[in-house]
């Protein structure tokens, strides 16, 4: 069984797939039973289920190193 990643608001979280506009990195905004994610290429936000969303992870940067 794979580990619950801890996700936080102001994370970049890079996708295994990307966005329709070309991009597959996303910021955190809203963390909950839905998570809220804001593409960094577009700008358009989403709202997915957790479970969902950790599915589809590939790598999680930190607030602090994505600046």
């Amino acid at each position: 069984m794979r580990p619950i990643p801890i996700i936080k608001p102001g994370d970049v979280l890079e996708m295994k797939k990307a966005h329709p506009c070309g991009k597959a990195t996303f910021e955190v905004v809203r963390v909950g039973s839905d998570i809220r994610i804001v593409c960094l290429g577009c700008g358009r936000d989403v709202t997915v289920p957790r479970i969902k969303l950790e599915k589809s992870i590939r790598k999680i940067i930190s607030g602090e190193d994505a600046q």
